[in-house]
């Protein structure tokens, strides 16, 4: 399965003619490329080239005093293969901008509904121009509300907009981003987990706290987040319960409490206590949910918090042990 987009960086030197002879006309043979005009120009003087090809790929080449870029969803040529992989912000400036601005264009020009999306059209758009994931992802907002059950696409893709429009995980983008995955088909349980860490970002930042991803502890595991203030430092594991009708489970509290079992056993057991544990129920529907507020069922894990977010920003729970953390009005408590 292919990667979220990547630069792959050459030092060779190529002008006109190399471009032609090892990058247009083996992608032409074998995928009907073209080259065709940029539609931005990059500045800073580098020199630009677009690929577009039959089957919908684009690739992206920049080159300049012996050093060149490239970036596509497509096959990558001979001449490139052994070279290294960067970041989006690992590479020059100018570079990177042309690049998005490019890429933007064309998923906005290919599915335009993203277009009221800025912020998400741009963090996610790793994955949404990805070789393998650009219709699984998209569709995954589209077509599958992002998870939320008894939602629409406009109020779910807003949510996650207002998320990310915060910029708390602008600098962790091409980990997060990846987190959506760039499978050719939708997986609607794991990608739904995953943005149950994008959830879990919300209420934290909502709440004024700094938060960092994918904290790396004693154990080599990771743990989701690490919540900071001027007098706080704690760290954040996320869980998300599948829908009950998807599971072993008899019903939702017993999914919250297997979920929590198989999480504390595992991860959590490893790294020894002190985390507080999320469990995120925005799978489940207002009557799954409803079950769940009612018994506030205790899980072997304390902290946690148990909560459902909806679209419309209300995301209400309860909590079990002594929580290090102040949440205002980012979450309301039933307990």
């Amino acid at each position: 399965m292919a990667q979220p987009l990547r630069f792959r960086y050459s030092s060779q030197s190529w002008d006109d003619q190399r471009v032609r002879q090892q990058i247009l006309q083996p992608l032409r043979g074998n995928i009907g490329a073209r080259a065709v005009t940029p539609r931005f120009d990059i500045n800073g003087g580098w020199d630009t080239h677009r690929f577009e090809m039959t089957n919908g790929d684009v690739a992206l080449f920049a080159r300049q005093n012996g050093e060149a870029y490239w970036m596509g969803n497509t096959e990558t040529p001979n001449s490139l293969w052994q070279t290294d992989k960067f970041d989006w912000d690992e590479v020059p400036y100018h570079v990177s901008r042309w690049a998005q601005r490019e890429l933007l264009a064309t998923l906005h020009e290919e599915d335009p509904w993203l277009a009221d999306y800025p912020h998400l059209s741009w963090f996610f758009l790793p994955v949404f121009m990805s070789k393998d994931g650009r219709d699984s992802t998209r569709a995954f907002f589209r077509d599958h509300a992002a998870g939320f059950p008894d939602a629409s696409w406009r109020e779910t893709t807003r949510f996650f907009e207002d998320v990310l429009t915060t910029g708390a995980l602008d600098e962790y983008r091409h980990t997060m981003a990846g987190k959506l995955g760039t499978s050719d088909h939708v997986n609607r349980v794991r990608m739904s987990a995953a943005m149950g860490e994008f959830i879990a970002a919300r209420i934290i930042v909502d709440a004024g706290y700094t938060i960092v991803p994918e904290i790396e502890v004693t154990t080599g595991h990771s743990l989701d987040y690490r919540a900071t203030d001027a007098a706080t430092n704690v760290l954040v594991e996320v869980t998300r319960p599948q829908q009950p009708q998807t599971r072993v489970a008899a019903g939702p509290v017993a999914a919250v409490r297997d979920t929590v079992e198989t999480k504390t056993n595992g991860q959590l057991a490893k790294h020894g206590g002190g985390a507080i544990l999320f469990v995120d129920c925005s799978s489940f529907s207002g009557e799954q949910w409803a079950a769940v507020r009612n018994d506030q069922p205790a899980v072997h894990h304390r902290p946690v918090i148990v909560y459902r977010a909806r679209p419309s920003g209300l995301i209400e729970g309860y909590r079990k042990g002594s929580i290090p953390l102040e949440f205002g009005g980012a979450l309301t408590f039933v307990d």
